[in-house]
């Protein structure tokens, strides 16, 4: 069983969650609006009495005639009455209701509404002042607004229930609307991970799902992309050692075969070397790249004269340039350039850049080592009077092997990896590598920008 499967679905999580919301709300309503039903059933019964006691207060026949009777008003709610007479005194079934403070209250043209004890029954109360001077008085058992308070709560239980099963539908109808793109960029990506390459997820639902198919599909877009690389450099890769394995194993062969033999053994011997130098240094390109690829590799951060170090360079490169008829040169001010980065990898950088140059110079141009202080870094280039790189070279420059396919049998090539080299060494030291044609000598230009320690924030002074 899979992790996923160990899990609860988003539809039934959603399910789930909607429906707990939903029925936290209700409840929540449902205990606001349980206690609020009992005031408004009272305040209701309230109005209904007071306004019938304002009816009998401006009607005096009526309230007399019903008081002389001494009966109760017909009706179901069990309504009695009394009357306060203007000189105080309280006639009619409900006089003991009617206490000193509510008498003086309707004495005094107020109207009434209290609550009292009647036969050792609760009842509302409300009166109201008559015309003659005294006031009329309504009372009613609180029995009636139970029984009002019962038939409202009733008719609530009905509205709770169908929100929450409404709720629970939307979360339904919201869970499928998200599971359902969700699930097929969950299977886009198991196919993208199992090797499927050209597959896209349609962009629907919300806007975040959306987003998460258009990375999927520009996920697939990459990984094509990532992967022809790797073929092409790959098959880039076989011919390189190909080519010197064949040539070794020819003349191995002629050797063994005694084919090659007396004064011509030593050339062959010769060719051979040559080619097992040209497969070790293809391969510790390789093993250079994947080392700078790596995660924990490692860097020995110290301060450097970067002008000694460019001077100990141009030493070793102008020997070797010399013995190619190529003119070396070194621009370097003269006077200490510190910072602080780690020695050895900007002189493999420098290296490799020209070893590069070296290449592609023809006998008799120049190939220039160049190094200025540049804000708070420091600048350093290669530049050669070599075939040059045009808009299109400049764009694959660091890509593994671009240039070599792009020039080989037009041009000296190598192994295709000293460019990709130089722009990792460049990345991992904090600095930037540019390249582009048009130097002053006629060929490429590469200028590699350093901080002034690592991780510092570099604003070079110059545009070169």
């Amino acid at each position: 069983m899979s992790a996923v499967d160990g899990r609860g679905s988003l539809t039934r999580s959603i399910v789930l969650l909607t429906s707990a919301v939903a029925a936290v709300a209700v409840l929540l309503t449902g205990l606001f609006a349980w206690r609020t039903i009992r005031t408004n059933a009272e305040a209701q019964e309230r109005d209904q009495l007071s306004r019938q006691a304002e009816v009998l207060a401006r009607t005096p026949p009526l309230a007399s005639w019903m008081l002389d009777r001494q009966q109760r008003i017909a009706g179901p709610d069990d309504i009695r009455l009394a009357i306060v007479r203007p000189s105080g005194e309280i006639d009619g079934p409900a006089a003991v209701a009617v206490g000193a403070a509510s008498r003086e209250a309707l004495l005094s043209g107020e109207r009434l509404s209290t609550t009292a004890r009647l036969d050792g029954d609760e009842v509302l109360v409300e009166g109201a002042p008559t015309l003659t001077g005294g006031g009329l008085v309504l009372t009613q058992p609180m029995s009636a607004v139970d029984q009002a308070t019962d038939r409202m709560r009733g008719s609530l239980v009905l509205p709770l229930v169908l929100g929450l099963t409404g709720a629970a539908l939307a979360g339904a109808l919201l869970a499928r609307r998200l599971a359902r793109p969700l699930v097929t960029a969950a299977r886009t990506a198991h196919r993208l991970s199992e090797g499927a390459r050209g597959v896209t997820v349609p962009a629907e639902g919300p806007a975040e799902v959306a987003e998460l198919a258009g990375a999927l599909n520009t996920l697939d877009t990459a990984l094509t992309h990532s992967e022809n690389r790797q073929r092409d450099f790959l098959l880039s890769v076989s011919h390189e050692i190909r080519t010197p394995l064949t040539t070794a194993r020819g003349y191995a062969e002629a050797l063994a075969d005694e084919v090659i033999t007396g004064e011509e053994v030593p050339e062959a011997g010769r060719i051979l070397r040559t080619e097992i130098e040209r497969l070790e240094h293809f391969v510790g390109d390789l093993l250079a790249l994947a080392r700078l690829e790596a995660d924990d590799f490692r860097l020995d951060i110290v301060e450097v004269d970067l002008d000694a170090l460019v001077a100990e360079t141009a030493t070793a490169w102008s020997a070797r340039c010399a013995r190619h008829d190529v003119d070396f040169r070194v621009e370097r001010p003269e006077r200490p350039v510190p910072i602080t980065t780690d020695g050895f990898r900007v002189r493999q950088l420098l290296d490799g850049l020209a070893e590069n140059a070296l290449r592609v110079t023809p006998a008799g141009r120049p190939v220039v080592l160049a190094l200025r202080a540049d804000g708070p870094g420091a600048l350093l280039e290669v530049r050669d009077g070599g075939p040059g790189l045009t808009d299109d070279d400049i764009e694959v420059a660091f890509m593994r092997g671009a240039l070599t396919d792009r020039y080989r049998g037009v041009r000296p090539v190598g192994s295709g990896l000293g460019l990709a080299i130089a722009h990792r060494l460049a990345d991992r030291l904090g600095g930037t590598i540019t390249a582009r044609g048009g130097a002053p000598e006629g060929g490429a230009w590469f200028t590699v920008r350093l901080p002034s320690y690592l991780g510092a924030p570099y604003t070079p002074l110059t545009d070169s």
